[in-house]
């Protein structure tokens, strides 16, 4: 069964490839010939009305930070998410290149919702076109998204990140509640040693993860705080000047000082909310999601169990059994393969990403420090040459 357990190893984007190849839904994309109104949204704007289907929103989309650079909620996604994906894992599979973009905001006398802009960029041979351009909504990428885990349980698939999740219907949530509890009640006997471990693994890394997510955000509110009331302090210097005229030049001096450390801080910011709270929110909801691969796959082994236990007290036809439980053996094996190979390239991804914000930020306060140093010094050095000077004058 080795050819048939074999799981795709380039990075699953959870977008469609190409407007030929997926067919919406609820066959409402492309959209861009839709009647109603369309308009590029603003960042603020995106936080809509919760009642609405189709009115959820990625928190990774590269051309929404341009609109508001201070807004943590709709961070930019680093490389290996799928706003921008390239498929680097593998040499051969580095010429297809996926883009979503440009949210736009559909308004109809029955609904409104939001499609994106999906570039599919290639130059491989199977594909009809070097590029492909579709809009699609939002729940067009959470069918796609369903339909790979369906297809493949137990590859590590990008969450998508909305403002509100969507989920099922009530008989659907009640059907699987059942089954989750029957299977959980049966448990899985025999989880291998390596799951165990890599359940673990995502036990500790959700706890840290998202404690280091709120730590940031707490960060980056009292960083904004800290410039908003810093910034008021550079035009009352400037006011006080013009009453107090033999300190108006240090006043003045003073007044330019907070002015180019302001400008710093808002840079500090920018670089906080783009380069470090997209890629800690980012693992927040890999963490999640990795905790529905390992169900996925300890429901499988669960089937597999219980097929197996009926078998040994023969409460059911033993040659249909052991049919079943021959398949549930390939599906077992696969699922665990898939997800074995799958780990090991999200743990190096997750690494490197993770290492490369907080190393990014680093860098950026120290330049920040260094920049509000030199400027504090080269102002006192000043004022100390200029208090020489006259004293020198007096004594002369």
């Amino acid at each position: 069964m080795e050819g048939e357990c074999r799981a795709p190893q380039a990075r699953s984007s959870g977008l469609p490839a190409g407007g030929a190849g997926v067919e919406s839904p609820g066959g409402d994309a492309p959209l861009s010939g839709s009647s109603g109104s369309s308009a590029l949204l603003q960042a603020e704007v995106l936080d809509l009305d919760e009642d609405e289907d189709d009115l959820e929103v990625f928190s990774k989309d590269a051309s929404l930070m341009d609109m508001n650079s201070f807004s943590p909620m709709m961070p930019t996604s680093p490389l290996s998410m799928i706003n921008q994906v390239k498929f680097e894992d593998e040499p051969d599979l580095k010429d297809l290149f996926i883009t979503v973009d440009e949210p736009e905001s559909h308004v109809t006398t029955i609904e409104t919702f939001i499609t994106y802009r999906i570039i599919t960029k290639t130059s491989r041979g199977e594909f009809d076109s070097s590029e492909f351009e579709v809009r699609r909504r939002y729940q067009d990428f959470l069918w796609l998204k369903e339909r790979l885990e369906d297809a493949h349980p137990t590859l590590i698939i990008p969450e998508l990140s909305s403002h509100k999740k969507q989920g099922p219907g009530l008989l659907s949530r009640m059907g699987q509640t059942v089954r989750a509890v029957a299977l959980s009640m049966r448990g899985v006997k025999s989880r291998p040693e390596e799951f165990m471990e890599m359940n673990n693994f995502i036990e500790t890394f959700s706890q840290k993860i998202n404690l280091i997510d709120k730590i940031s955000q707490r960060i980056y509110k009292e960083e904004r705080e800290y410039f908003d009331e810093m910034k008021e302090y550079g035009p009352i210097h400037i006011l006080w000047s013009a009453s107090e005229e033999d300190l108006a030049d240090t006043l003045k001096g003073v007044a330019s000082c907070i002015d180019k450390c302001c400008k710093a801080t808002e840079k500090r910011m920018s670089g906080l909310s783009e380069a470090l709270l997209p890629v800690v929110h980012e693992y927040v909801l890999y963490s999640e999601m990795l905790m529905g691969v390992m169900k996925r796959r300890d429901q499988i082994q669960a089937e597999l169990d219980s097929k197996v236990e009926a078998l040994t007290s023969k409460k059911a036809d033993t040659d249909l059994l052991t049919e079943e439980i021959g398949k549930l053996e390939d599906k077992v094996e696969c699922a665990n393969n898939a997800l074995k190979a799958d780990w090991e390239r999200w743990k190096q991804n997750m690494q490197n990403d993770i290492k490369s914000a907080f190393t990014d930020m680093a860098e950026e306060n120290i330049h920040y420090y260094e920049q509000c140093l030199a400027t504090w010094e080269s102002f006192l050095t000043s004022q100390t040459d200029l208090h020489l000077e006259e004293a020198s004058e007096d004594k002369s």
